[in-house]
């Protein structure tokens, strides 16, 4: 495999924040997955949305902050603390443009509707470019960059889809009957009783 030069500038920090950009673009899509088609309140949705990544995040940080002390048996200083928290908080800015634009639909600037669809759009689009970025390293060719962004995508787009069925199994339950099907002919059998004159026990027996 031929050695390429290592990129500089924006593209460095870019490469190094892929992990967190992916892993954020993920639960993003996870939360409003959660939330159904039509979340609530759009200021509610992005005070959820936000303290949800947040608190991953921190987890995350956290988790990372143990595992380098343990790892390497060495006393946790602020300096491990702030290596912990540069790994992490690619995470937590993904979250920043579908806050906005929740806080935008709270606003009254674009509509509740839309505010989901771009904040689904915007997060499928991170895993299309950090897949397509990773074709691109890896060989430096076209195909392997349209494969590549193909298939982060196809993540994004599988995660969009599952919210889809979840919602649609959601509403099906919703419009169930309340009573179990073992109540209901109880029911039926004691209305055809009323008003005839049967042996005594009869109703009784076919309830």
């Amino acid at each position: 495999m031929a050695a390429y030069p290592k990129e500089t500038g924006f593209w460095s920090r870019f490469d190094h924040s892929a992990f967190g950009i992916v892993y954020g673009a993920i639960m993003v899509l996870a939360i409003l997955m959660a939330m159904g088609e039509h979340p609530g309140a759009p200021f509610e949705t992005a005070a959820v949305l936000f303290g949800s990544v947040l608190a991953i995040t921190l987890a995350k940080a956290f988790a990372e902050f143990l595992g380098g002390a343990l790892g390497s048996g060495q006393r946790m200083e602020r300096a491990t603390w702030r290596s912990a928290w540069q790994h992490s908080y690619p995470t937590l800015t993904v979250a920043n443009v579908p806050t906005l634009l929740f806080c935008g639909a709270g606003l009254g600037w674009i509509d509740a509707d839309f505010a989901l669809i771009a904040a689904q759009v915007f997060a499928v689009a991170l895993l299309t470019l950090i897949g397509a970025r990773a074709g691109w390293v890896l060989d430096r060719t076209v195909i392997s960059t349209v494969l590549g962004a193909a298939f982060a995508a196809g993540v994004g787009l599988a995660l969009a889809v599952l919210k889809v069925l979840i919602h649609k199994r959601s509403r099906q339950v919703a419009t169930e009957p309340v009573l179990p099907s073992i109540i209901q002919p109880s029911i039926t059998a004691f209305g055809a009783c009323q008003g005839k004159s049967v042996p005594n026990g009869t109703c009784a027996q076919r309830l």
